[in-house]
Formats: structure tokens, sequence, C-alpha cells
């Protein structure tokens, strides 16, 4: 099964929250309601230093996600 890139997450036990799970490497779940990141991976000390430079480009990718998806429903 292909899977696309960010898929957007909802759960009634979190009302409040909004999850964008990314699904490539490095695979992690943020909440945008709070910009918590919750990682999929075990990272190396080689990995963490690619984690480093690549976090904020990825989480700025998630966000852009969730603007985006929002803008498709308001123009339904």
């Amino acid at each position: 099964m292909e899977l696309p890139k960010f898929i957007l997450g909802d759960n009634t036990d979190f009302p409040n929250a909004i999850f964008v799970i990314h699904t490539e490497f490095p695979r992690f779940i943020i909440n945008l309601e709070n910009d918590e990141v919750e990682w999929l991976e075990e990272f190396d000390a080689q990995d963490q230093k690619e984690l480093e430079t690549e976090t904020e480009s990825l989480i700025t990718e998630a966000t852009a996600f969730y603007d985006r998806e929002v803008g498709r429903y308001e123009n339904e």
C-alpha cells in the first residue's frame, strides 16, 4: 500500500488536538495544538545530526499540509 507523506489524525479523547502523521523517514506525529512531536523511529548519532537539520523543515511542511487540507474543506 502506498501512503501519502502526511495524514491528518483525530481522536475524541484529545478534543483540542490536531495530529499530523509523517509517514516517511523520519516518521513522527506532531500535535499542532502544542507542537509536541512524537518520533516513531529510534536514532543513532548519525541520524541525530540529520534529524536536527531536517526537523524545522518537516514541521513547517506538516503545518502547511494541515493548512492546505483545512482550506480544501472550507472551500467545499
